[in-house]
């Protein structure tokens, strides 16, 4: 768990593969699914859009499929960049592109995971049915989102690290009125103070809403990075965290050395 309470960045609460397995590269072949959702999709990073702008296209808002995190958390947290994560909220629609994503793993594989010691009141969300955001509060302050994925009981979870706002960012800034646009998502808490995200979303499907993660504008390959975790006193050297490289709405976190692929299964 982290020691510093950078509201940028916090603890994570997933899971990830065994220590041994840390030096190995994981499989990085698109799935089927994404595939073809990618298909339908530009791959080349979106800009801001213009102020006064309230709307995205159609196809970059349509939900993924509940199939897309009924994978292992390494290639959830790889094909959740460039993603969106939508509030349809009462006051309005905001949304992130995500540009950063952190894994984890199960009981008992990965000691930075909040699954690590079995299932508790807290960590229900994660043994539950992919496809559920598992919310978590730390430092007495900040609120951090997660989204399961793999089988039912498994508990792997992918930490949503940071975002570039691409819709509602008048609505962002009024959560976050101290912000600048560049660092209104730019770390987990951050993200979750902007986009008005806290415990009353944990456990909600990310496929129905109100809280949706959505096609958006998926990253190529030469385009995304791995490096160590931030925020962990163990387990910070597994190469599980994944952005857009040179990104200026990454966090500011400081991992272990950088990698062109991850470290994992």
């Amino acid at each position: 768990m982290s020691t510093a309470p950078d509201p940028g960045v916090s603890p994570a609460p997933g899971p990830g593969p065994p220590p041994e397995a840390a030096d190995r590269l994981p499989p990085q072949a698109a799935s089927p699914l994404s595939d073809a959702v990618d298909r339908l999709l530009p791959e080349a990073p979106v800009p801001p859009l213009p102020e006064g702008v309230d709307r995205l296209p159609p196809e970059v808002m349509e939900p993924l499929p509940v199939a897309f995190y009924q994978r292992p958390v390494l290639e959830v947290t790889r094909d959740l960049l460039g993603r969106l994560l939508v509030h349809r909220a009462p006051e309005g629609t905001s949304a992130v592109r995500l540009v950063e994503a952190e894994a984890y793993d199960g009981a008992g594989l990965d000691p930075a995971s909040h699954a690590y010691r079995g299932p508790t009141a807290r960590t229900a969300v994660m043994f539950g049915p992919p496809g559920h955001l598992y919310l978590y509060f730390t430092y007495g302050m900040h609120w951090c989102a997660n989204v399961v994925c793999a089988p039912d009981g498994v508990a792997q979870a992918v930490l949503l690290r940071a975002g570039e706002p691409v819709l509602g960012t008048e609505l962002l800034r009024a959560r976050r009125p101290a912000g600048r646009i560049r660092d209104l998502a730019r770390g987990p808490a951050r993200l979750c103070q902007a986009l008005g995200l806290s415990g009353w979303a944990n456990g909600l499907p990310v496929t129905t809403g109100p809280v949706l993660l959505t096609a958006g504008w998926p990253v190529p390959d030469d385009q995304v990075t791995w490096t160590g975790r931030v925020g962990v006193s163990a387990a910070a050297d597994r190469h599980w965290r994944a952005l857009v490289t040179g990104d200026p709405h990454v966090s500011p976190g400081r991992p272990g050395p950088a990698r062109g692929r991850a470290a994992g299964t």
